[in-house]
C-alpha cells in the first residue's frame, strides 16, 4: 500500500511532540545530573585541577580524572578515575548497582553515594555519558609500601 505525503505528513505531526517530549525529558534528564555532579562535587577529584582553580574549568574538561594528582594515606594511593571512560563501559542498570554497592579506596565518600536516589544517580549516568568518551584511564592505585611520585595529597599530613 503506498501512502501519500499528505499520510507522510499527518504521522509526522503526530509524532513530533513525543519525540520534541522525549528530547525535552532527556534534555532535564542531562541538566539534573549536571546539578547533581556539580553539587555532588564530582569534578573537585575528578577533573584535574578543579578545585584549585576553583571550578574554573571547561565543562569539556570535566570528569576526565584526576590526572597525575593522587590521594596517599594508610591505604596507598589512590588517583581518582576518568568517569567520561568508566560511564560508557556499563549499562544504566549497572551503574546504579554499582553505585549502591561499591566500597572504593579513600578518599571517594562512597557513604554519600550509596544515598543517592536511583533517579538522581540515572540523571547522572546520563549527563556523564553526554560528555562523550574523552581522557585516558587514571594511574592505577599504589599500595601504602610503594612511593607515587609527585604531585599527591598526603593524609593525614604529616607531623611537623
Amino acid at each position: 500500500m503506498r501512502y501519500g505525503h499528505a499520510f507522510w505528513g499527518a504521522i509526522a505531526l503526530v509524532l513530533a511532540p513525543m519525540s520534541a517530549h522525549a528530547q525535552g525529558a532527556g534534555s532535564a534528564q542531562i541538566e539534573r545530573g549536571r546539578y547533581m555532579v556539580l553539587t555532588g562535587h564530582c569534578n573537585n577529584c575528578h577533573t584535574a585541577g578543579y578545585a584549585l582553580r576553583e571550578g574554573n574549568v571547561p565543562e569539556k574538561d570535566w570528569l576526565l580524572g584526576s590526572g597525575p594528582l593522587g590521594w596517599r594515606g594508610a591505604w596507598g594511593t589512590t588517583y581518582a578515575s576518568n568517569l567520561r571512560l568508566t560511564v560508557p563501559a556499563m549499562t544504566e542498570d549497572t551503574w546504579v548497582v554499582y553505585i549502591k554497592t561499591f566500597k572504593p579506596r579513600p578518599p571517594m565518600p562512597w557513604w554519600s553515594m550509596k544515598e543517592t536516589t536511583e533517579p538522581d544517580l540515572r540523571a547522572m549516568y546520563q549527563y556523564i555519558k553526554s560528555l562523550g568518551r574523552a581522557g585516558q584511564h587514571a594511574q592505577a592505585y599504589l599500595p601504602p609500601d610503594r612511593e607515587p611520585k609527585q604531585p599527591y595529597n598526603q593524609a593525614p599530613l604529616p607531623p611537623q
